[in-house]
């Protein structure tokens, strides 16, 4: 996969919330993971006092974001999206990403037929972009939002919004019910609701 070219570079998006730059993705979603040239925010200790336990400080995990979230056993349906996306060699790579990953139920509470239908492979540019809105191209941990609000750029090209306010963390509409799981080539947090990008 080939980086962004300089008729293909992504703006700049200060992220004031960092203090630091991340590239904004460009516009085809379907091919957005692979033609991103990242830039870490970096990997911070948590010293914070949210409720959340950060592994920033822990050592490097040694499996990738995929085998991390085949292993958690949770996160079996977006698994089996990630495979019919055609996204599992790209969030193997280097990186660094943070998935803001929905779990099983998570996927339960969408309308019924919702998910049959984004794996057809019909669909699967429409499946990209959801999973890829879930998707920062740099590593973001929970000590890094905590006490703060930011439009942070995805990987979709869209931006979320994520509250760390209030003692936990909000990712637009869904909420972080487990932060920080360390991946060798990023992080999880794992969110209670399937995050749609707006129309």
């Amino acid at each position: 996969m080939q980086l962004v070219t300089r008729r293909r570079a992504a703006t700049l998006t200060l992220l004031s919330l960092f203090g630091l730059a991340a590239l904004a993705a460009p516009a085809a979603a379907e091919s957005a993971l692979g033609s991103w040239e990242h830039k870490k925010f970096g990997d911070y200790p948590y010293t914070g006092n949210s409720k959340y336990y950060s592994y920033a400080s822990a050592p490097k995990a040694s499996a990738d974001i995929v085998d991390t979230a085949v292993a958690a056993g949770s996160f079996t349906t977006l698994v089996a999206a990630v495979k019919a996306a055609g996204l599992v060699d790209t969030l193997k790579a280097p990186g660094p990403y943070t998935v803001f990953a929905p779990t099983d139920a998570a996927f339960a509470k969408l309308p019924p037929g919702t998910v049959e239908g984004l794996l057809k492979p019909e669909n699967k540019a429409q499946l990209v972009a959801v999973l890829t809105y879930h998707v920062v191209p740099a590593k973001v941990t929970a000590a890094q939002v905590s006490g703060r609000k930011s439009q942070v750029a995805t990987v979709q090209g869209q931006t979320i919004s994520v509250d760390g306010t209030g003692g936990g963390v909000r990712v637009n509409e869904a909420r972080v019910i487990q932060a920080d799981v360390p991946a060798s080539n990023g992080v999880i947090h794992a969110v209670d609701t399937v995050i749609l990008p707006p129309k």
